[in-house]
């Protein structure tokens, strides 16, 4: 759907991240770079190109910097004008307070289901009689890769299992 309709609007060169937006993002800085006087950067919406007010003002300096305009096809932008720069100042705070409130709202949702007993991640390998038989074998000198291989789990599984069971682990000697 972006896609196309950047093509519509007459897009010739398109950049795409493949991962999130936190983080290093190159294609964002190799679409910066590649930017020459006279070119207006197209976007789908806003936060295709920033996550934060910070972001957008740092990349319209870059753009107002080369000589180069700014377009949103979902929003009211066009900084050719002084009204697009209020105007895409506005949204970038508008968006930024959603992103917190979408934040603040998920971390309630997880501390509300944790107080209700939901567990996260994955479930463990190792569980109840297992755990307690693992912290047994552990603390009768057993490895745990021994422990693993008599239970036929993983050596992760085995470690997660003794962490749980408050168990100290021995000090590992490396050999040379």
């Amino acid at each position: 759907m972006q896609l196309r309709a950047l093509k519509r609007y007459g897009v010739r060169k398109v950049f795409w991240e493949k991962g999130s937006g936190v983080g290093p993002r190159p294609e964002l800085q190799r679409l910066l770079e590649s930017l020459r006087e006279g070119d207006t950067l197209v976007v789908w919406k806003l936060d295709r190109i920033a996550r934060s007010m910070q972001e957008v003002l740092r990349v319209m300096d870059v753009l107002k910097g080369r000589g180069c305009g700014f377009r949103s096809l979902t929003e009211p932008i066009d900084t050719s004008h002084s009204f697009g720069e209020l105007a895409l100042q506005m949204i970038a705070a508008f968006a930024q307070f959603e992103r917190s409130l979408i934040r603040e709202r998920c971390e309630a949702g997880r501390v509300a289901a944790k107080a209700r007993g939901v567990l996260f991640g994955r479930r463990p390998l190792v569980v109840d009689e297992h755990s307690a038989a693992c912290a047994m074998l552990y603390r009768a000198g057993f490895t745990i890769r021994e422990i693993a291989e008599m239970l036929d789990v993983s050596y992760t599984g085995v470690r997660s299992a003794l962490v749980r069971e408050g168990v100290s682990f021995r000090p590992r000697f490396v050999r040379f």
